[in-house]
C-alpha cells in the first residue's frame, strides 16, 4: 500500500487499473455497478482528480445504515451500552486526520526553519514557509515533484536519509551557492521500512556572511599592522613585544630563533599574554614575511562552520551555478603562516581533519573533489593543559605530538612585574592621545596597588584597567577611587595581612652599595622612582636594593616624595 502524507493526495494515484467494460454506469448518474468476476459491486463516481479529503466526504454521505455493520459497545456484564453508526465512524476519523493535517501545516509554518518532507520516491509532500524564503521557490512548484528538479543530487542531504536510512545532525552543508545551513535529516519508518525522509535547515547564511566580513576586516587590521611594524621597526618584529625582564626576554629570544625556520610552533600562555603578538612577530621575523600571516580562532567559530572556516567551500553545489566558492584560512595562508589560536578549544572530530590537513599538506574544500596542495606554517597556540587534555581524551595524542614541535611558554603578568612601569606609561600615553587629553599624573598608591594585583586577565587586563583610568581620572590625576573594586579590594586585603612599616635603621656600611659617585647614586634613585611613578618596591627591585634600603638612602639624599611630581 503506498504511503500517504496528506488528505490533499489526488485519487488517481491510489486506484487500481479496471476493464472499462466491467463498468455499468448510467449517463449523468452518480452510482453504477463494478462486474467483478461472478460478483456484482456498488460504485460511488468521484473524478479522478479530487482529493482523498473530497472522496472521503463523498463516501461518507453515500454510506447508509445497512450499508456497512454498524459497531455496538458494551460493559462488563456484556450490557449495550452505546451505538456507532458506520458513517459516524468515518466521520470521526476524518476529523481526527483533517485535524492532524492542520496541526502539521500550522506546526511546520511556524517554525523558523526550512523544513521538507519527501516520501519513499524523493517525491515533495511539505515544503514550508520557511523553505519558500530561503530557496525563493513557491511550494506550489515543488510539493508533487522530485526534489531532483530543484537541487543537484549530490548535494541533496535528504538522499542519505531516504537511501542508506542514516541521520545527520548540525552539518554544514551548501545547497545553494549563496546559502549556507545547518541541516538534520532523518528517515521516517513505519514498521521498519522507509517510507520518506524529513530535512531541518537553520539558515546561517548571514552568520556566514558576517563573519567573512569580520574576517575580511580582521584581515585588513593585520595588514595595517604589519605595514606600522616595518615603519615602526623593520629590522626588529620583536619590538611591539614590551618589556625589560629576564623572562620575556628569554621567550623573545627563543621566538627569534625558531623564526629563522620552518618548525611548527605551540606558544602556551594564559589568556591576555600576547601570544597573537608573538605569533606576528615569528611570522614577520621568518623567511615568509612577504606572505600572509592569516589567524583563526578555534574557540570563537562555532564548530559548524569551523571546516569551511579552515579549508573553504566549493561553488557551483546547485545546477547552473558557476560560483567559484571560497578558500579557507588554510589555502589563504599558502606560502605564509597560519595561527591557530585557542587550539584546545577545537572539536574532536575536526581534529581528525586538520591532523591529517597538516600531514599530508592537502586538503578538500568542503564540497570539493580536487585535493588542493599548500604549503603553510602552523603556529598554535594555547591556555589549556593540552598533556592533561590527551590524557583526559579530549584532545588527540598525535595532533598534539605534530604541533608540540616547539614549544615557547609566554609568562604570566604576575611573573615580570617589573615591566608593570613600563608597559603602565605605554598605555596611558596612547589613551591620552586617543582621548586628546594631556597625560595625567599617577598617584603613587595608585601604582603600588596596580604593582601589587596578580593580574588574572595579564595584559589585556591591565591595557583595559588603565583605559578606564584615564576615563576617570580628574584634574589630571589618577587617584586610588578610580581603580576597579577588585584592585582596591586585593589592596586592602594585603594592606592588612602584609603590611609592614618601612626600616628607617641608620644607612648602612658604604661597602654594601655599589660603587658609585653619591651624585650619580642619587639620580639612578631619582631616575628609578620617575619610572615606577613613586612605587618604592618597584623602584627598590629596579636597583637590585632592598625596600628598607632604599628608604635609608632616599632619607640620606634628602628625597621626599612630596617633592616629585611622577609624570
Amino acid at each position: 500500500m503506498k504511503p500517504l502524507f496528506s488528505l490533499d493526495s489526488v485519487v488517481f494515484s491510489l486506484a487500481a487499473p479496471v476493464n472499462p467494460d466491467d463498468i455499468r454506469i448510467r449517463t449523468g448518474e452518480k452510482e453504477g455497478v463494478w462486474q467483478n468476476g461472478e460478483h456484482n459491486v456498488h460504485v460511488l463516481v468521484v473524478k479522478e482528480t479530487d482529493s482523498l479529503e473530497a472522496v472521503t466526504k463523498e463516501l461518507r454521505s453515500a454510506l447508509s445504515e445497512s450499508s456497512l455493520p454498524a459497531l455496538v459497545t458494551v460493559d462488563e456484564n456484556d450490557t449495550p451500552t452505546g451505538i456507532i453508526t458506520p458513517s459516524q465512524l468515518l466521520a470521526y476519523y476524518l476529523s481526527l486526520i483533517q485535524n492532524q493535517s492542520v496541526l502539521l501545516r500550522t506546526l511546520m509554518d511556524t517554525m523558523s526553519e526550512a523544513t521538507t518532507i519527501v516520501d519513499s520516491r524523493n517525491v515533495v509532500q511539505y515544503w514550508n514557509r520557511a523553505a519558500e524564503n530561503i530557496y525563493e521557490i513557491d511550494r506550489v512548484q515543488v510539493i508533487g515533484t522530485s526534489l531532483d528538479e530543484h537541487f543537484a543530487s549530490e548535494s541533496i542531504r535528504l538522499l542519505d536519509a531516504l537511501r542508506q536510512g542514516t541521520s545527520v545532525q548540525r552539518v554544514y552543508h551548501i545547497p545553494r551557492p549563496d546559502s549556507h545551513v545547518l541541516i538534520n535529516a532523518a528517515p521516517i519508518r513505519l514498521e521498519g521500512d522507509i517510507i520518506g525522509a524529513i530535512s531541518i535547515e537553520q539558515d546561517i547564511t548571514e552568520l556566514v556572511r558576517l563573519n567573512e566580513e569580520l574576517a575580511h576586516t580582521t584581515a585588513h587590521l593585520h595588514t595595517l599592522q604589519q605595514e606600522m611594524s616595518r615603519f615602526h621597526a623593520a629590522d626588529d618584529p620583536f619590538y611591539s613585544i614590551k618589556g625589560h625582564s629576564a623572562s620575556i626576554h628569554a621567550a623573545i629570544s627563543s621566538a627569534q630563533k625558531v623564526a629563522q625556520t620552518d618548525a611548527t610552533v605551540l606558544i602556551y600562555g594564559e589568556s591576555g599574554v600576547g601570544k597573537e603578538l608573538f605569533a606576528k612577530a615569528i611570522h614577520q621575523a621568518s623567511r615568509r614575511r612577504e606572505k600572509p600571516f592569516i589567524a583563526i580562532n578555534c574557540g570563537a567559530i562555532p564548530a559548524a562552520l569551523f571546516e569551511s572556516e579552515l579549508f573553504g567551500y566549493q561553488g557551483g553545489a546547485f545546477t547552473g551555478a558557476e560560483k567559484k566558492g571560497k578558500p579557507g584560512k588554510l589555502e589563504l595562508a599558502h606560502g605564509g603562516t597560519l595561527f591557530l589560536d585557542e587550539i584546545g578549544e577545537l572539536p574532536l572530530e575536526l581534529q581528525v581533519k586538520l591532523l591529517r590537513a597538516l600531514q599530508e599538506r592537502q586538503f578538500y574544500r568542503v564540497g570539493g573533489t580536487e585535493p588542493i596542495t599548500v604549503n603553510t606554517r602552523i603556529v598554535a597556540a594555547t591556555n589549556r593543559h593540552l598533556e592533561q587534555m590527551v590524557a583526559d581524551g579530549r584532545f588527540r595524542e598525535d595532533l598534539y605530538y605534530r604541533l608540540n614541535v616547539f614549544s615557547l611558554e609566554i609568562p604570566p603578568l604576575r611573573e615580570r612585574r617589573e615591566d608593570l612601569p613600563e608597559l603602565v606609561q605605554i598605555f596611558i600615553q596612547e589613551y591620552s592621545v586617543v582621548h586628546e587629553q594631556p597625560v595625567p599624573r599617577i598617584a603613587s598608591e595608585v601604582m603600588q596597588s596596580l604593582f601589587d594585583y596578580s593580574w588574572p586577565g595579564n595584559i589585556r587586563q591591565l591595557r583595559n584597567v588603565i583605559e578606564r583610568l584615564s576615563i576617570l581620572q580628574e584634574n589630571g590625576v589618577i587617584l586610588p577611587e578610580h581603580l576597579p573594586s577588585a584592585i582596591r579590594s586585593h589592596q586592602a586585603m594585603e594592606s592588612v595581612s602584609a603590611y609592614q612599616p618601612p626600616v628607617l635603621s641608620r644607612p648602612a656600611p658604604h661597602a654594601m652599595y655599589p660603587p658609585a659617585p653619591s651624585g650619580a647614586e642619587r639620580e639612578r634613585i631619582v631616575a628609578a622612582l620617575a619610572r615606577t611613578y613613586g612605587n618604592k618596591k618597584a623602584a627598590a627591585e629596579l636597583l637590585g636594593i632592598s625596600r628598607g634600603t632604599l628608604y635609608n638612602k632616599m632619607k640620606k639624599y634628602g628625597l621626599h616624595e612630596e617633592s616629585f611630581r611622577w609624570e
